[in-house]
């Protein structure tokens, strides 16, 4: 049979968080009420696909490849207070290895620990 390549992992994103499942059974979630930091960037691969992570107050949450985002995803970005669209769509533009903070809660945690990304 010939297809589509399984992809390497499905994003879900719903009223509740984003949840995003991978082929090896691994599963990353966040409650949209948790998201105190987004990212963009990471280890920008070959294939040119950007990374946006939502972070919670531990430094855990969910990362999303911005292939896997749609107008779910970016609609429920809007309702986090203050966030601006216009600069993740410049940050996705300009991402480069490492990361760039587009957004942050107005009461934020003291430090969000630092991501390592594979």
């Amino acid at each position: 049979m010939h297809g589509d390549p399984v992809p390497d992992s499905y994003v879900y994103v719903t009223e509740e968080g984003v949840t995003r499942h991978y082929a090896d059974g691994s599963v990353e979630a966040l409650a949209w009420e948790d998201v105190v930091e987004v990212r963009v960037g990471g280890h920008v691969p070959a294939d040119g696909d950007v990374f946006i992570v939502l972070l919670d107050s531990e430094g855990e949450g969910c990362v999303v490849p911005r292939s896997a985002t749609d107008a779910s995803f970016l609609t429920r970005l809007r309702y986090l207070p203050d966030f601006d669209l216009d600069q993740l769509s410049a940050a996705v533009e300009d991402a480069h290895d490492g990361y760039v903070v587009v957004w942050r809660s107005p009461d934020p945690p003291s430090s969000i620990p630092d991501l390592e990304y594979d």
